[in-house]
């Protein structure tokens, strides 16, 4: 007889909890309700609980506006949402959301000299007289990117890829994406 009890008494707080999950009871969510411990179960002080509406796994979790917008392959989301993309995406040097311009960059250490091999499309090309351990690479890169733009070291920053051959390099200054590449194109020759 106690048994039963206790079962039918879990069985209502645990559809009492599961209606709070789902946000009913009686027309009242979950910040209007009291917990009480009443021995080791949580009593809510509220009018009996309410049944389950018949439709209530069906509901939109989610979104209360519309559906999600779907991503299109290629286009970035700045695009896809009707607005002007911040950063053009074509050529090695572009400038970024901050404000500051960007050069990609495919190292190639361990050369004799350091040089522009080449300006193309997506990367400047950079032979690197330095060995590609304890950054000593990197440091040149900076080093030589700065004498090449006209720049103090401390304008010319290593923003991604201190561990690969691809980087990209940041130039906070006050010159626009086409005198960098101008004078990048300069120094290959």
């Amino acid at each position: 007889m106690f048994f039963q009890a206790s079962v039918s008494v879990c069985g209502v707080i645990k559809r009492s909890f599961q209606q709070i999950r789902f946000g009913v009871v009686n027309g009242v969510t979950g910040p209007g309700l009291v917990p009480v411990l009443c021995c080791r179960f949580a009593v809510f002080l509220c009018s009996p609980p309410a049944p389950f509406p018949a439709d209530f796994r069906s509901e939109r979790r989610f979104s209360r506006n519309g559906p999600m917008p779907r991503k299109v392959k290629g286009q970035s989301l700045v695009a896809a949402s009707g607005g002007a993309a911040q950063t053009p995406v074509s050529g090695p040097v572009t400038r970024d959301k901050s404000g500051a311009v960007t050069i990609t960059v495919h190292a190639k250490p361990g050369s004799k000299l350091s040089s522009i091999t080449g300006v193309s499309a997506e990367t400047v090309d950079v032979s690197i007289a330095a060995p590609p351990a304890d950054g000593e690479a990197n440091a040149e890169l900076i080093r030589y990117l700065a004498e090449v733009l006209d720049l103090k070291k401390s304008h010319v920053s290593l923003d991604k890829g201190s561990r690969s051959r691809d980087k990209l390099i940041r130039v906070d200054s006050s010159l626009s994406p086409e005198e960098v590449l101008r004078r990048l194109r300069q120094a290959a020759g």
